[in-house]
């Protein structure tokens, strides 16, 4: 692109208005503006996550890197030859850090101060990559650390127990920080293939959400930091999952007071990834079948089978969506059955009108709520656009969504034989 064009995006349905700019140097940067407000959030994320680690390069030619490189990828970003990015937002008084999911890695900064400083250097470090060997090696012990710290953690367990017992071959299955052993196979090439391959600004966004979000403004910003990035062609691979799971159950024993249990619905998806119509009435089903409000939710209580941890999760990414519910429970087997069953019946019957309004009211009222968190905004905006949908059209499909299309998605997306428990038990 030898050009930078602004696209004004408004919604007549929340009166608010973003930018979507697409820059010259080939990023989309995303401009929320928010009166009033003092401080301002940025995000800027690659499509690059745990589960990219099979991909084609431009010429064609399938590279296979370890489990947990992205992970690790975002932990050497930080460091470069002038130093640590962190001693320098320090001294901006902005407030940093980053994360690394399945299908993305984020690097943010919050301040109320110094902001143009604060996106220099964010900017800066993103785009300038430094590996040494010695800086490499390093960071194994570091994270080796880390990855047997989960390892202990049950709620982090008893999620991918689940998600290694519902899918056979799709890597989301595979812990994001990877094991011991396969980060001891990480060298500087590895990250730098990587990183040439998924942090091309084509293949990147950045959201501004706040005080200082002024198109004009982080287009300058743009224009002097951000090389040009001609566009490249990398494409994840991802191996054929089956629709059935691997196994109804799994359990394992950890230091935990009250047993927890994981419950997962997998659906069985043939394209890469849901639209703003499936996310929008899966929320609301969701809400309509397991939140505080619900009748399962009111069943299970009062048998005293679950407690506040209770909870539900639709999981999805490319090319994987499943259900998970679950929480502490001193009988995860028994809360597992009724949950089923409910499920079951549910199919027969489909939602009723009542649980329905109820729970479109409910997620209509979070989205809304949800604009007046800077991160909210930011977290939502990114993801979308990873996601080919837009951020208002969620919010419009939640408002438009009838009876008949949460019954239809009821269907879509339960299969009481596509289904998975995980439970951890005290030592």
């Amino acid at each position: 692109m030898s050009k930078t064009v602004i696209e004004e995006i408004r919604s007549n349905i929340v009166e608010d208005t973003y930018f979507k700019i697409h820059h010259k140097s080939g990023l989309k940067i995303y401009v929320y503006p928010k009166k009033g407000f003092k401080s301002t959030y940025a995000l800027f994320g690659a499509k690059y996550g745990s589960i990219n680690t099979t991909f084609k390069d431009e010429n064609g030619t399938v590279i296979t890197v370890p489990d947990g490189i992205a992970h690790y990828l975002e932990h050497k970003l930080f460091e470069d030859e002038d130093g640590d990015a962190f001693a320098k937002y320090a001294k901006t008084g902005a407030s940093a850090n980053a994360y690394t999911a399945f299908d993305k890695t984020c690097y943010l900064f919050s301040c109320a101060d110094n902001f143009d400083e604060s996106l220099k250097i964010l900017l800066s470090f993103v785009c300038s990559p430094y590996f040494t060997e010695e800086t490499v090696q390093k960071e194994q012990g570091i994270i080796g650390q880390e990855i047997r710290m989960y390892d202990d953690d049950p709620n982090w367990r008893v999620m991918f127990n689940l998600l290694g017992a519902m899918y056979h071959n799709h890597p989301v299955k595979i812990d994001i920080a990877g094991t011991v052993e396969t980060i001891a196979e990480i060298t500087p090439q590895k990250l730098y293939d990587c990183y040439n391959g998924f942090y091309n600004l084509n293949n990147m966004a950045l959201v501004i959400v706040g005080g200082c979000a002024e198109p004009e403004r982080i287009i300058d910003m743009a224009d002097k930091y951000l090389p040009l990035s001609p566009a490249k062609n990398v494409e994840s691979a991802f191996p054929y999952e089956p629709a059935e799971i691997v196994c109804d159950y799994t359990e394992q024993k950890l230091a935990v007071s009250v047993p927890l249990f994981n419950m997962g619905f997998k659906e069985n998806v043939n394209k890469e990834r849901l639209s703003d119509k499936e996310m929008a009435e899966s929320e609301i089903l969701l809400s309509a079948i397991a939140s505080g409000s619900s009748e399962l939710y009111k069943i299970l209580e009062d048998k005293g089978l679950i407690n506040n941890t209770f909870d539900y999760e639709h999981f999805e990414g490319p090319c994987y969506s499943s259900v998970i519910i679950g929480g502490e429970s001193h009988a995860p087997k028994e809360a597992a059955d009724i949950i089923k069953n409910y499920i079951s019946e549910l199919l027969k019957t489909g939602v009723y009108d009542k649980d329905f309004q109820l729970a479109k009211k409910a997620v209509y009222g979070s989205c809304i709520s949800s604009l007046n968190r800077n991160e909210n905004i930011a977290g939502a905006v990114m993801e979308c656009d990873f996601s080919d949908r837009e951020f208002f059209g969620y919010i419009e499909c939640v408002k438009n969504a009838t009876l008949e299309d949460i019954n239809n998605r009821l269907h879509q997306q339960f299969d009481v034989n596509a289904c998975s428990l995980s439970v951890i038990l005290p030592i």
